[in-house]
């Protein structure tokens, strides 16, 4: 090693455990833990940025005893095992060290703290810097002028890092970094389980260190000491005080097969390393190698071919019509609503890019890829996308494997062409932007022609390649029958609904966000005059300096940044003072506004409608979401936030029909129960609510109070919802006892959903997922957790997830169902919107009784339950009135 060089020094089971306990816990779509790997890693990377080293290596301890162990047979016996999320974890970042070529120690006999002391010594020796990374404080007895001791905190919003030289050491401790040796000695350290002297903590430990030096001289100053318990301790345990200090001093001349060039550090981001973060889902990590030459070649692009000439293209398509047996993989590249090129694969050895030219024009290729579809199977990954430009339909043979991923495993975050070839065919691929980066198609296609030769093969591959395998996986896990009869028929009905949108009244839209800035600017003011000053409210730092220091409020919490004004602690605060109250209500009107009366606006394009989008791969549950805007989340607990639906209208000539189910989910959990008592309470139509009520609270159904059934009906959706005693407390002002009680008592009055539920979570554990009533399954690794929260919040999933799930798979079946119907009939009305429950159909005028007896008949029929579903259809002249 040359001198002056710096050399970085990693505790590999110290910074493992601590990323480990300091992140929450990841997983890879397989169920693999990640989460000290990357946090390993993050803290690495962070070092190395700062640093700037020459060298680098990591040291792990052994499973090996050693020599400390000789001396004490119980030395660390009091250490918990290592839990199996985090023990499975160790060899992967080994293997991912490996690939970096970064130096790993181990050295039997010896901790890792013994190989760090070594080689850290022997640099400064050799005039060198060192930083030594390690969660453990042991270490700090290694700080000199040249040996920096970095302790690493890992916490969700990021890494921070106290660093200790030998003057940082005597700062906080009052000891020198080798007194900091006597120190443990004398105090003895549990984690270890070094027994120290009886009797004395850190403080006395300290106090004798500083007066004389060390363990030794304390020992030959024992008789001029007072008379005391701590003397008489020191004369009775100094076997152990001597012994806890060896125990405690690490080994700065262990022998060691290492060579310090083999720690220079070289490529970190080399081709093998991109593969394990491909394996491991490590996204963020990946746009390191951006800058860095990775070319990743898997063999399969020598088969990749460019084509630009259309007999050659004929020809091509030709071909794809001879192999009937075999899925034909479809890739569209399209770019500012126009079609670039379309790739083609139906063989493990060739795959096409065929290019839109002169002759090769847009219409071409729609018109082949629409004769594809009628008469092969054509797998495409995306469907939805590609329906703007291609005239397939439900009565076409495609198959989307981006849903068939879904299906398979809803509780992964992307299913692109990569992310399936990973998860089902063995296979790292670079991701579009790994290959582009944000480049535009047209523009990368000019500058490199090779990489965007890749990204438009790869889709097409990928897609022929997993068609079969998805299928059959779909068909062993008993979900091609949901995958087929309502993912694939959803997304046609998806695209219609956003290809109609939903008409905004502008000017109304302008007057609702007028009569909200008034209510601001009103609050604003009375705010003001409640504190006796202006400031900035929607400052989080300004607030919690008016409200905890000016008005002296109670519950302040302070955090890195000052006091939390989170609205938990705000609603905690309503009853101290009145200007609380009022800072809620500006913050919820706030939020309209910038949400909904000026983010709104944004939307509306030149047809005067919104055209959001619907996804049906986001939620682990089944259920759809809704973005650009996010309509399902329109605000209606406050009536405030209900009139944004005024603004929605329908076109002229039309009316809205909106039909929501009533208690859907409840009605689920009755038939999937089979609690008698439930399911003859649907059947009679009574008040389920009050029904509730009467049995927990032992009241005649007549003498029901509303607060009564108010509380019934929080425990009876509760319940759906896995709730705890805690959160029920929370939502009706109770006690956390009172609110146990409620379920206690709902759990007599209706035994057989206790069962229920209780078979849920055992299933759940024995199988790793939970099922709804149409077969889709909801991976659920949490449960096998070795940490409580985690298995906790394992066993709420276990129990609403077959619920909501089944709920929403009813509510796509229906939605599926009146969109065919309409369009069967050739009726003027349309599907436009679904909210959770609830459908909304654009209805003219002449048709309003046939479309509400379509939505009621094919809502109710949409499923065979013990109970009845129930449709209640309602009309308006906007969405607020139909609500």
């Amino acid at each position: 090693m040359d001198k002056n060089k710096k050399l970085v020094l990693i505790d590999g089971h110290s910074i493992l455990n601590r990323a480990f306990y300091g992140l929450p816990d990841l997983t890879t779509s397989k169920g693999e833990h990640t989460n000290a790997v990357l946090g390993f890693l993050n803290i690495m990377f962070k070092i190395l940025e700062e640093e700037k080293p020459d060298y680098l290596a990591v040291a792990f301890d052994t499973s090996h005893p050693t020599f400390r162990h000789e001396m004490f047979a119980e030395y660390k016996g009091t250490r918990k095992g290592m839990p199996d999320e985090l023990r499975e974890q160790v060899p992967v970042m080994k293997e991912v060290l490996k690939a970096m070529h970064v130096s790993v120690i181990e050295k039997p006999g010896f901790e890792a703290d013994d190989v760090l002391g070594t080689l850290a010594t022997k640099a400064e020796k050799e005039g060198n810097l060192v930083s030594l990374v390690s969660g453990d404080r042991d270490l700090l007895q290694l700080a000199s002028e040249k040996i920096k001791i970095r302790i690493p905190k890992t916490k969700r919003t990021g890494t921070e890092i106290e660093d200790y030289l030998a003057q940082d050491v005597l700062d906080r401790y009052q000891v020198t970094p080798k007194q900091f040796i006597d120190l443990k000695g004398l105090m003895g350290d549990p984690s270890d389980n070094i027994p120290g002297v009886p009797g004395i903590g850190e403080k006395t430990a300290g106090k004798l260190i500083g007066t004389y030096q060390s363990i030794e001289n304390i020992y030959e100053h024992l008789n001029e000491m007072a008379p005391g318990k701590v003397t008489n301790s020191l004369k009775e345990n100094q076997d152990k005080a001597f012994l806890s200090k060896e125990l405690a001093t690490i080994c700065t001349d262990c022998e060691l097969d290492f060579k310090m060039e083999d720690a220079k550090i070289g490529n970190l981001y080399n081709e093998e390393v991109y593969l394990w973060f491909k394996k491991l889902e490590f996204k963020n990590l990946l746009s390191k190698f951006q800058t860095e030459e990775v070319t990743l070649t898997t063999g399969i692009e020598e088969g990749f071919t460019t084509v630009e000439d259309l007999a050659e293209a004929d020809k091509i398509f030709g071909m794809m019509d001879e192999k009937v047996a075999h899925p034909v993989g479809l890739h569209l590249i399209v770019e500012e609503d126009s079609i670039i090129g379309l790739s083609l694969c139906n063989s493990e050895e060739n795959v096409y890019y065929i290019r839109c030219t002169d002759f090769i024009t847009q219409d071409y290729l729609r018109e082949k890829a629409n004769k594809l579809a009628k008469g092969y199977l054509v797998s495409v990954i995306g469907l939805k996308e590609l329906l703007p430009y291609l005239a397939f339909s439900e009565k076409d043979n495609v198959f989307d494997a981006s849903i068939a991923a879904y299906l398979l495993n809803p509780v992964t975050d992307t299913y692109h062409y990569d992310d399936i070839a990973r998860d089902y065919l063995a296979l790292t691929l670079p991701s579009r932007e790994d290959l582009l980066g944000k480049a535009y198609l047209s523009k990368a296609a000019q500058e490199n022609p090779t990489a965007f030769l890749s990204y438009a093969c790869y889709s097409a591959y990928v897609a022929y390649r997993s068609a079969e395998r998805l299928r059959d996986l779909l068909y062993r896990s008993e979900m091609l029958h949901l995958f087929e009869t309502v993912e694939m028929p959803l997304i046609y009905t998806l695209y219609d609904m956003e290809v109609r949108g939903i008409r905004v009244d502008k000017e109304d839209l302008k007057v609702y966000g007028d009569h909200l800035e008034t209510g601001i600017l009103s609050l604003e003011k009375q705010i003001y005059e409640q504190v006796g000053e202006s400031f900035n409210i929607n400052s989080p730092k300004q607030l919690g300096v008016i409200l905890f220091e000016k008005l002296r409020l109670p519950f302040a919490k302070k955090t890195k940044t000052g006091y939390s004004t989170s609205a938990d602690i705000l609603e905690k605060l309503q009853s101290e003072h009145p200007v609380v109250a009022m800072i809620l209500e500006y913050r919820q009107l706030t939020k309209l506004k910038s949400t909904y009366a000026d983010g709104l606006a944004g939307y509306i394009r030149e047809d005067g409608r919104i055209h959001g989008r619907f996804h049906q791969t986001i939620t682990a549950t089944g259920r759809i979401s809704s973005t650009d805007p996010n309509l399902q989340n329109i605000p209606i607990r406050m009536e405030l936030g209900r009139q944004i639906r005024r603004v929605f209208i329908p076109e002229e000539g039309y009316v809205f029909l909106d039909a929501d189910y009533s208690q859907i989910e409840l009605r689920v959990l009755a038939h999937m129960s089979e609690d008698e008592k439930l399911i003859n309470a649907y059947k009679e139509a009574k008040d389920i609510h009050r029904i509730t009520a009467s049995e927990v609270f032992h009241t005649p159904f007549e003498e029901v109070t509303p607060a009564q059934r108010s509380s019934a009906k929080a425990v009876n959706f509760g319940i759906v919802y896995g709730i705890s005693s805690f959160g029920l407390g929370q939502d009706l002002n109770i006690s956390r006892k009172e609110a146990q009680m409620y379920i206690e008592k709902y759990f007599e009055t209706y035994p057989k959903i206790k069962a229920y539920l209780d078979k849920l979570v055992a299933d759940a554990k024995e199988e790793g997922y939970s099922t709804t009533l149409f077969g889709r399954r909801r991976p659920i690794p949490e449960l096998s957790s070795s940490n409580f929260m985690q298995r906790s919040f394992g066993e709420r999933v276990a129990m609403n997830s077959p619920i909501q799930g089944t709920a929403a798979d009813i509510i796509k079946i229906a939605m599926i169902r009146v969109n065919q119907k309409l369009k069967e009939l050739k009726m003027r009305s349309r599907l436009i919107l679904q909210v959770h429950d609830e459908l909304l159909v654009e209805t003219h005028k002449e048709e309003v009784a046939e479309v509400s007896k379509i939505m009621v008949e094919e809502m109710q029929g949409a499923a065979e339950l013990m109970v009845p579903l129930e449709a209640e259809v309602k009309e308006g002249k906007n969405w607020l009135e139909a609500k």
